[in-house]
């Protein structure tokens, strides 16, 4: 039997239907002010539920004024790489950018420790941190990787089938996967004689390519304050020298080789990447691209006609090539153009996007040793570094596109996050609650005048029976 709630909730929504979302939304914020004034607080309760179903109806989307990254320059198809994506890329709906990255990745991990480039006394081998940041779930992220994989799975069946794992959910559990032999003391029961056993055999591959589907889980497990997996992946790049301090059972890899792959939606990635993180060179040992469904195939494509033979011999080439212990050096004819380039480069640049690009210089060396091993020279000539400069250009633009909102005060990232889910506006009361009453009158307000003052949000005033509402927006979304 319904209610007189009932009876009131569907006349709330029947008052208002036909008429904008935004003329919907504003009668209702009115009946809201009226109903807080009179201290109906039964009557509040259904208004904020006709809101809440009103809202849902608004499809939020995000602000851009810098473009969608143009394809990468035809330099990043060069040599083996480019031949084996351009032979993928007609059969399939995946960004060719996804099919390059998850391939350079995949070889960088393949060939474990045995070729390196040294930066002064710095070894670097050639981990790779790639993810794949889509404007929807249907930016066919993952249908890049399975073709990719098959290749690799013909050229070494060992690392395909035991050193490819899913999930990025803690520290402990990434150094679990390449953790070095344990031992424990134990005291003779007849002498007492303390004694070293083994305990734990360890995992004697340190190789490891982790694939992280759902990579924004991963960002949230960063923001917890028991968190051990950022500073684990920011090791992993740097020196593969892992360990956690817990007295218990603390455990140890050295000498890893980890290497990610990573798919996120940009909100989400915009909503979970938290200023620590940003800043903290968690962000920018990861190279961030911009990938989109290239094309539609309604019955898939036609792989087999594809000489994946021929190619594959060519790659398990290149990997037994590249697995020899030898160091990557500079050609000659290189060293001009790197010299050139480097200082643009290594630059710093301000705010949150110079902060996310702030490894360029290793990022494009990096790469440039694995275009350079792919085509099975111990030197880096210049089309290897220009083919590592078009996937770096490719990347620079793609965060400039993904971050182009966001700006330096931590708060006001989170505004901006609150009110791109609110086309049509919201009022501050409903951003102190969306930030979880958080922050102070004061510290909100600084926050909205910095964003009004770049340009990102404005603010409008409505009339009620009491005192006037302001409902902030931000600037793109806002029309009338």
């Amino acid at each position: 039997m319904a209610t007189n709630i009932d009876y009131e909730y569907e006349e709330i929504l029947n008052k208002v239907k036909g008429a904008s979302l935004e003329q919907r939304r504003g009668e209702l914020e009115v009946q809201l002010g009226e109903a807080r004034l009179e201290g109906d607080s039964k009557r509040v309760n259904e208004i904020e539920a006709a809101m809440a179903e009103v809202q849902a109806e608004i499809k939020p989307t995000i602000i851009s004024e810098i473009d969608y990254p143009p394809p990468f320059n035809e330099a990043a198809y060069y040599g083996l790489a480019g031949e084996i994506v351009k032979s993928m890329e007609p059969h399939s709906e995946s960004d060719p950018a996804a099919l390059l990255l998850n391939l350079l990745t995949a070889f960088g991990n393949v060939i474990g420790q045995g070729s390196y480039f040294m930066v002064g006394a710095v070894k670097h081998c050639l981990k790779i941190f790639a993810v794949f940041v889509g404007d929807s779930a249907k930016g066919r992220k993952g249908d890049s990787w399975p073709p990719i994989r098959s290749m690799f799975e013909s050229t070494d069946p060992e690392w395909a089938q035991r050193r490819i794992q899913t999930g990025l959910s803690s520290g402990e559990g990434v150094i679990y996967h390449v953790r070095d032999e344990r031992y424990k003391k134990v005291p003779d029961k007849q002498s007492g004689i303390v004694e070293e056993v083994l305990d734990d055999e360890g995992v004697t591959d340190k190789r490891l390519l982790i694939i992280e589907g759902e990579f924004a889980q991963t960002l949230k497990v960063l923001s917890r304050e028991t968190n051990t997996l950022s500073p684990v992946i920011r090791n992993s790049w740097d020196t593969g020298n892992l360990q956690t301090l817990t007295k218990n059972s603390p455990v140890r890899a050295t000498g890893a080789h980890i290497s990610i792959i990573g798919h996120i939606t940009r909100r989400e990635l915009l909503k979970a990447l938290n200023e620590t993180e940003s800043g903290n060179g968690f962000a920018n040992r990861f190279l961030w691209l911009s990938v989109r469904r290239s094309k539609c195939l309604p019955f898939g494509g036609e792989f087999e006609q594809i000489d994946i033979d021929q190619l594959t011999n060519k790659l398990s080439e290149a990997i037994d090539f590249a697995k020899q212990d030898r160091e990557i050096k500079w050609a000659e004819e290189t060293k001009e153009l790197w010299a050139l380039i480097y200082p643009e480069l290594s630059e710093g640049r301000p705010g949150i996007i110079g902060a996310i690009t702030a490894r360029a210089e290793a990022q494009v060396t990096r790469l440039a040793c694995i275009y350079a091993l792919l085509d099975r020279s111990v030197v880096i000539k210049p089309s290897h570094l220009k083919a590592a400069l078009a996937v770096w250009t490719y990347c620079e633009a793609s965060v400039k596109y993904i971050f182009q909102n966001v700006v330096g005060d931590p708060l006001a990232n989170k505004i901006i996050g609150a009110l791109s889910t609110r086309p049509q506006g919201i009022k501050k009361s409903e951003i102190h609650n969306e930030l979880g009453n958080n922050y102070s009158g004061d510290r909100l307000n600084d926050a909205l005048e910095e964003l009004k003052g770049a340009g990102l949000v404005d603010k409008r005033t409505i009339k009620t029976t009491g005192r006037p509402s302001e409902i902030w927006y931000l600037v793109k979304h806002h029309t009338n």
